[in-house]
């Protein structure tokens, strides 16, 4: 990874959506819905607090995250696609 995050961001790789429905459908990209789910592949030092203090990040590299649908900021690497996100807008770590 050539990104390093500041503060309390995270880069997250989305995961990809299902070409086709259950049902056995295929849709086109303009059907599809936004991913909401990602694998945390780098994460921020943590912000600071208002005595300066570094408060710890929730998640770590390698976690499977749900974040907000309209959330961070997209950017293409080496031809794969990234969010940077703020940790607030994570929702969820998924247990697996």
């Amino acid at each position: 990874m050539q990104l390093q995050p500041l503060a309390d961001r995270v880069i997250v790789q989305p995961l990809k959506e299902e070409e086709k429905t259950p049902g056995g459908i295929y849709l086109p990209d303009t059907a599809k819905e936004k991913p909401q789910q990602g694998k945390v592949v780098a994460v921020g030092p943590g912000r600071l607090d208002d005595k300066g203090q570094r408060i710890e990040m929730a998640v770590k590299t390698g976690d499977r995250v749900v974040y907000s649908k309209y959330a961070g900021t997209e950017v293409e690497i080496g031809g794969e696609e990234y969010l940077i996100l703020s940790e607030s807008d994570i929702l969820a770590i998924v247990q697996e």
